[in-house]
């Protein structure tokens, strides 16, 4: 395996959970359905102080976490300028999910399946504030979620060196099914149906 047919392989074999955490309903589910700017922006903050906490972790044991580290401390600190302030809260059950994962390869898989949802997420906030008029804004997140899938490649090519990628795909899986899973129960509690109506 190489590192496209693994992204594809994470994408196809989560293509329904994908498609719906990549919905304007993910925003909804992330903010529990307050769509004002400044929650969203708060738990988008949310997201990437959480990610730099748990990379910083990891980053002892592969150079592609504290590259990931240090790129979401850069996130966070961008998203928190556009705020007064920032008091973080709950942390999406996914860094639970990493935080369990053991050994390089799964870590890295992880690192890979958290990229894939998380850069759904940062496409659905850069519409967001486009539908709010707010392009600078916009493009910030426009600008993360290049850096995400950066920090994505770099995990995939180390993938490349360590080989284990049974291992990385499961952890991969994991990540994306348990943010799936929260974004369905979650829209389910605020009786919005977590399927699309066609």
């Amino acid at each position: 395996m190489n590192p496209s047919e693994f992204t594809e392989s994470v994408r196809d074999a989560n293509e329904t959970a994908l498609s719906r955490l990549g919905s304007s309903k993910s925003l909804y589910a992330l903010t529990e359905g307050e769509m004002e700017e400044g929650v969203v922006l708060a738990r988008a903050a949310d997201l990437t102080y959480y990610a730099a906490e748990t990379f910083d972790d990891w980053a002892d044991d592969h150079e592609a976490f504290a590259t990931a580290a240090d790129t979401e401390h850069e996130h966070y600190d961008t998203i928190v300028g556009k705020l007064d302030d920032h008091e973080p809260g709950d942390a999406s059950v996914i860094y639970d999910t990493l935080a369990d994962l053991d050994g390089t390869a799964a870590r890295l898989g992880g690192l890979v399946g958290w990229a894939v949802v998380v850069g759904e997420t940062t496409g659905q906030l850069t519409g967001y504030f486009t539908g709010q008029a707010d392009p600078q804004t916009s493009q910030v997140f426009r600008d993360i979620r290049g850096e995400i899938e950066d920090v994505r490649d770099e995990a995939l090519d180390a993938l490349a060196d360590d080989g284990d990628w049974d291992a990385a795909r499961e952890a991969a899986d994991a990540v994306v099914q348990d943010a799936y899973d929260e974004y369905f129960e979650t829209l389910e509690d605020l009786g919005v149906n977590p399927k699309p109506v066609c």
